[in-house]
């Protein structure tokens, strides 16, 4: 069974998950210290913990429209809230014994969750996988309004860390990621998002 654990940088009361958008939204939401329009709360928006699945993800600040990655420090409460209120978005007979029940709590979920093969610094991927948490509707109300205690732009830090990999500096590379670990999480958490391992 492949190894899903919540990794993640986090203090005794927020959790730092990564977004990425074009200049345009971050500036804004750096200024604002939250979202703020352009930012379409009627979106749905991911939220990822993984510093390595989010380069992969924005193709480290390059790809179009995600040239500004952002470190969005959020409340644990809210982010426990999101775990505790979310359907994954795939069937997984670990966790549901039946398609229906799953499609009936797919239905109710303002919260969804994948899990994809986290990433290498060369964005290769690793045999666990990294969590990414989607928030429609009254969640992304929540996560703008109540959760967000902070957001930094870290595009330097990105940029830094590419040109080191792109060097062959990997070392110093390393040396700047953020300190992910095992991000600890109830029973009923870790049974209602799939995580094991």
């Amino acid at each position: 069974m492949t190894d899903r654990l919540v990794r993640a940088a986090f203090t005794e009361s927020t959790v730092t998950v990564y977004q990425a958008y074009p200049a345009a939204i971050a500036d804004p939401a750096v200024e604002a210290g939250t979202f703020v329009s352009p930012f379409k709360v009627e979106r749905m928006t991911w939220i990822k913990p993984s510093f390595l699945w989010m380069m992969y993800r924005s193709g480290w600040a390059e790809k179009p429209g995600q040239e500004r990655v952002l470190a969005v420090e959020i409340t644990r409460a809210g982010f426990e809230w999101a775990l505790g209120h979310a359907s994954l978005s795939h069937f997984d007979r670990t966790v549901h014994s039946a398609k229906e029940d799953w499609r009936a709590e797919l239905k109710e979920s303002p919260v969804r969750i994948q899990w994809d093969p986290d990433r290498s610094m060369t964005l290769n991927p690793l045999e666990y996988r990294a969590i990414q948490v989607g928030l429609s509707g009254e969640s992304v109300k929540r996560y703008v309004e109540e959760w967000i205690t902070g957001i930094t732009d870290i595009t330097p830090l990105v940029h830094s860390i590419r040109s080191d990999i792109r060097a062959g500096d990997v070392r110093e590379a390393a040396r700047k990621l953020p300190d992910e670990v095992h991000y600890p999480l109830s029973d009923a958490l870790r049974q209602r998002v799939g995580a094991h391992g």
